[in-house]
């Protein structure tokens, strides 16, 4: 019944962070703010999760831990690479407009913690793209797609998905856009990007 009642608290305590992150992020978050979302004392809190820190951490490893094998899943698929291309860019972008802090955290992390890449690898169902990378090779080689580097069509297509999250303040300013006017561009991007790549690769 502990163990039962540990998991229940903790499960309540992941869903109310990820409520307050959703709307605050991690700076603007305050811990009391997560103990009252959850229905516990701060105490308590403290005695699941140390710090504010450790909490998000907790909240991104369990929404990484659902986006990641989607996206293998869509790597290593038996599709052409223009559906693999629609596929990461829907369900990334579709991902990240529920999970917001996403993209920031990871560049946070991997910027001031040399493990924290590892510790993503470590992770089951981390994304490969060795078939991928296979796969780009036999379509330039049998003239389907223009000529490419498997790792730069890859790098592209992480770019064009993760710089409109991790930028959105300043192409909001330059843009001259309002927070509903640019949400809708975001929900664009999950076609517009793929059409994008996909056009300047194909032959």
């Amino acid at each position: 019944m502990n163990k039962r009642k540990t998991n229940t608290t903790e499960a309540s305590i992941l869903k109310a962070a990820k409520t307050i992150f959703l709307h605050k992020g991690m700076d603007g978050a305050r811990m009391q703010e997560i103990a009252d979302e959850a229905g516990i004392n701060k105490s308590m809190l403290h005695y699941y999760f140390r710090s504010k820190e450790l909490l998000f951490k907790a909240v991104f490893m369990e929404a990484f831990s659902t986006l990641a094998p989607q996206l293998n899943e869509i790597l290593n698929a038996d599709s052409s690479i223009c559906d693999k291309i629609k596929g990461f860019s829907h369900n990334y972008i579709t991902f990240v407009i529920a999970h917001p802090y996403l993209p920031n955290f990871i560049l946070q992390e991997m910027n001031r913690n040399n493990e924290f890449v590892n510790d993503l690898i470590s992770k089951n169902h981390f994304p490969s793209i060795k078939k991928f990378k296979l796969q780009v090779k036999e379509k330039v080689a049998d003239g389907t797609l223009r000529p490419i580097k498997a790792e730069h069509l890859f790098i592209n297509i992480m770019a064009l998905n993760i710089f409109p999250f991790v930028a959105s303040p300043l192409l909001k300013k330059v843009l001259d856009t309002s927070d509903t006017q640019f949400k809708n561009l975001i929900e664009e991007r999950k076609t517009e990007v793929a059409e994008f790549i996909i056009n300047a690769i194909k032959v």
